[in-house]
């Protein structure tokens, strides 16, 4: 049984990845293309692991697609403002932590984008809505059945499967797809490979 259990976790793995829409995917890097040659800025958040895939995709594309490039990506991660969620969290509550951000910071024609296996996230549905209010650009990555992110977002990238951990997986590496397209795919086309 135990020898088993990482073959049945591949399987899964391997079947919520087909759930992808990969033609959410390539729209989401127009987006991104878009937003960089305009100089928008671009907003991420999320919780727990998904908190995690947000930063790791702000980091990525802050230095991996941007680092010795012509044109470099505007991209926060609001998760990683720690003492601002902590105080948000302690003096008005955890649901605003990422909209408060955005009212400070965010402009009409920016991009926010959340990520949530649930889809469910109060204070990452609260940046959709907030984003999607004053005319940004707003991408959802969910799972399951897109929660109320899906139907809120402009684009919504859904990994249509249950369960959570293979939900957060095939997250990390749909961003790995687009980071990857302007570190790698972008690269090769400009320079002619």
């Amino acid at each position: 049984m135990t020898s088993n259990f990482p073959v049945v976790y591949k399987a899964e793995i391997l079947k919520a990845i087909e759930t992808v829409d990969l033609e959410k995917v390539a729209e989401a890097i127009r987006i991104f293309i878009e937003a960089r040659a305009e100089g928008r800025q671009i907003f991420v958040c999320g919780n727990g692991g998904s908190a995690a895939t947000a930063s790791h995709f702000a980091t990525d594309m802050v230095k991996g697609a941007s680092y010795n490039r012509p044109a470099r990506f505007r991209i926060m991660a609001l998760t990683d403002s720690g003492p601002t969620i902590m105080a948000y969290s302690n003096d008005v509550g955890y649901e605003c932590v990422f909209v408060e951000q955005l009212k400070n910071f965010a402009r009409p024609g920016d991009v926010v984008v959340g990520f949530s296996g649930s889809g469910n996230s109060p204070n990452v549905v609260r940046a959709l809505e907030y984003g999607n209010s004053i005319g940004c650009r707003t991408i959802a990555f969910t799972g399951r059945d897109g929660g109320k992110m899906g139907p809120l977002a402009q684009l919504h990238i859904q990994v249509a499967h249950p369960h959570m951990g293979q939900t957060e997986d095939v997250h990390m590496m749909v961003m790995h797809m687009i980071c990857y397209y302007f570190m790698d795919a972008e690269t090769s086309a400009g320079s002619g490979k």
